[in-house]
């Protein structure tokens, strides 16, 4: 009976210490949960440890504190800022109160602050007891306008076009200027330069070199001084022509005199002398038109592109584009015309020489000059152009009858014209001596069927 009390007594005094144990435990957990509670909530209008903008640790700042220290950093000082853009001849300077220079700072801090605010309070808590750094970066904004209108102006006073040199013969010599190279500024070139320095975070000055491109002229003089020969030469007369003919065939031959064809150029007889209007001086004269002569503005043309082409055969330049006309010319054998019509029918040919060509083209005492220039060391060669009439065609004419024409009158309609075949060889001498022959052209002139109407009314 003693025995069952004192279990009883010792039963009721371990319970006692259980209870105790307990309410202890309960209340460090609860010291616990509200140490973790207030330390996580110190944090909750504050950035969390490890947290930075840039370079600027912003641990326990809040978001109106964070703006100042970062708007002091960074916003206020770039105010003071200036970009420089230097040229051989000046600096251009534009100040950043000019961009309206701005940076991402209170969407920069708004991201920052919201930083691990998500997380439970047992995960806030760690972040807070063991920082895990943090970094966000600035985005920086400003007017292009302002830089866009400054590289404009520097442009404008930088750009030029480079100057060609020019070449003239003066009774019987070369006249050569000198030429003159040009300057481009590189703009996008700049712009890149300026929008990748102007984000920086120093408060430097922005200095620039400005990027100019030099550019070289086409024509320059040291090429033009290689020209000291002539390599060919032809002429035709048009004794027999028309004032309008005549004036035309002067026109054309002004136009194309002192032109100049650098390595590599091509020629376009249509691009060189224009179309061939009333407004720019050119008369109706005879032009073949549908197999016969009829009347048209700039009449006669064709013989200055037929002389031409003469000239560039005896200069072995290299025709690109060359069409016979329908029937014979009397200017030149059989084989050896050049027909052009504005937007049609072109006389083409290319430098294909290491030197530059210049062509003297005049008229004097009704006859056409085309000459051709280049180096000496391409007079070397002479060639000799020669034609062979392998085939003859001959045309048929057919008669009508006209009631309305007197008895044995006639009158020509289409006038016949044979047709031809013909080949043109280019032979080459060197020292006087022939070293080859070449075909330069295989042209086949069509017969022109006549038409004649005779008359039977009595």
């Amino acid at each position: 009976m003693a025995r069952s009390k004192k279990n009883t007594t010792r039963s009721k005094g371990n319970k006692k210490v259980r209870n105790l144990i307990f309410a202890v435990i309960l209340l460090l957990i609860s010291a616990a949960i509200s140490y973790v509670y207030f330390t996580t909530q110190k944090f909750d209008n504050v950035m969390l440890p490890g947290v930075s903008v840039e370079d600027v640790d912003l641990s326990g700042k809040s978001k109106e504190e964070a703006i100042q220290i970062l708007r002091e950093k960074y916003s206020n000082p770039i105010l003071s800022k200036k970009i420089n853009i230097k040229t051989p001849k000046r600096t251009y300077t534009i100040n950043y109160s000019e961009l309206n220079p701005q940076y991402n700072i209170i969407e920069t801090v708004d991201g920052a602050l919201a930083y691990g605010k998500d997380l439970n309070i047992i995960s806030r808590y760690k972040l807070i007891k063991k920082p895990e750094i943090k970094k966000y970066k600035l985005k920086f904004s400003y007017n292009h306008k302002p830089v866009d209108d400054m590289i404009s102006t520097i442009s404008k006073e930088i750009n030029s076009k480079p100057v060609e040199a020019t070449i003239s013969l003066v009774n019987g010599s070369f006249q050569v200027t000198e030429d003159k190279k040009g300057f481009e500024l590189e703009s996008k070139k700049l712009s890149e330069d300026i929008a990748s320095k102007a984000s920086g975070k120093s408060r430097e000055d922005i200095n620039i070199d400005a990027p100019i491109k030099s550019l070289g002229a086409n024509v320059t003089a040291e090429a033009l001084k290689t020209v000291n020969s002539k390599i060919g030469s032809f002429s035709t007369s048009f004794t027999s022509s028309s004032e309008a003919r005549s004036t035309n065939i002067s026109l054309a031959t002004q136009s194309i005199n002192g032109k100049i064809l650098m390595p590599g150029d091509t020629f376009s007889f249509n691009e060189v002398v224009g179309e061939r209007t009333k407004e720019r001086g050119y008369k109706e004269a005879g032009v073949i038109v549908n197999q016969q002569l009829d009347s048209g503005v700039g009449g006669g043309i064709c013989q200055v592109s037929s002389t031409l082409y003469n000239a560039l055969l005896k200069g072995n330049i290299k025709t690109t584009e060359r069409v016979h006309h329908t029937f014979p010319s009397t200017y030149v054998e059989k084989g050896l015309d050049a027909t052009v019509d504005w937007g049609n029918i072109d006389l083409k040919f290319k430098n294909t020489f290491d030197y530059p060509i210049y062509i003297e083209g005049f008229t004097s005492n009704k006859n056409i000059y085309f000459n051709i220039y280049s180096n000496s060391s391409l007079a070397k060669r002479s060639y000799a152009i020669t034609t062979e009439v392998y085939s003859t065609i001959e045309p048929t004419t057919k008669y009508i009858d006209d009631p309305t024409l007197p008895l044995g009158q006639t009158e020509v309609v289409k006038q016949p014209r044979s047709g031809y075949r013909v080949r043109a060889y280019k032979n080459i001498y060197e020292n006087g001596k022939l070293i080859g022959r070449e075909q330069i052209s295989n042209d086949y002139y069509i017969p022109i069927n006549g038409v004649i109407k005779r008359g039977t009314k009595k």
